[in-house]
């Protein structure tokens, strides 16, 4: 568990009723301009962000040195010291990017928070099916939303269809998306009209929590 004080970066009304808390994927920050533009189209939907960094990717910040993800037993712990430093888990849903989201998966029900959100679950890794991230989820009791692309490697729709996962989770199809949302230029759409679209799904969701 940390001692010090996470250094958050928050987007939004700090009035709002709701927060939501973004880890970021397992490769880059907290202020990607992924993680930038989704935490302004939430907080455009009148929910109040809150992003942070693990402990690897805070040290990255610090030094420059790239460097692999900590372990489970390093990240998990970390999300509770997260859930208590904004003020406990009654009104906050936690979430994040590929790994950041499948590690708020993992602590959800046992931190007790509203709810939790998954931008591009890593359901299993690229072209390795058999290697599946979803035996958690089948039992999973949070409200939850994961936001996928139909063209994601780490899991595509035939695929998820025939996954165990718990009637607590709800699905939202970024259409054409890649893992980060960016679609073909053939689908005539953006990454930004995705992100704007699942950002809107999940403000709709939060709503319904509160």
């Amino acid at each position: 568990m940390t001692t010090y004080e996470i250094p958050f970066l928050f987007d939004g009304d700090e009035k709002a009723g709701l927060t939501i808390a973004l880890a970021h994927g397992a490769g880059a920050p907290m202020d990607s301009p992924f993680m930038n533009e989704m935490a302004g189209a939430l907080a455009a939907g009148g929910l109040r962000v809150a992003r942070f960094e693990f402990p690897y990717m805070a040290k990255r910040r610090e030094d420059g040195k790239k460097r692999g993800p900590d372990r489970a037993a390093v990240l998990l712990p970390f999300l509770g010291e997260v859930v208590r430093q904004l003020g406990g888990p009654e009104n906050l849903v936690l979430g994040g990017k590929s790994m950041g989201g499948r590690m708020a998966s993992m602590v959800a029900d046992d931190l007790g928070v509203a709810g939790l959100v998954c931008l591009g679950y890593p359901f299993h890794p690229p072209g390795k099916p058999e290697n599946l991230r979803t035996e958690h989820l089948a039992s999973l009791v949070t409200p939850a939303l994961i936001c996928h692309g139909t063209r994601d490697p780490f899991g595509k729709p035939d695929e998820i269809a025939g996954y165990d996962l718990s009637k607590a989770i709800g699905l939202h199809w970024v259409e054409d998306g890649e893992h980060d949302f960016k679609p073909r230029k053939s689908s005539g759409r953006t990454q930004s009209q995705n992100i704007i679209e699942a950002a809107g799904v999940i403000s709709d969701f939060a709503r319904k929590l509160t």
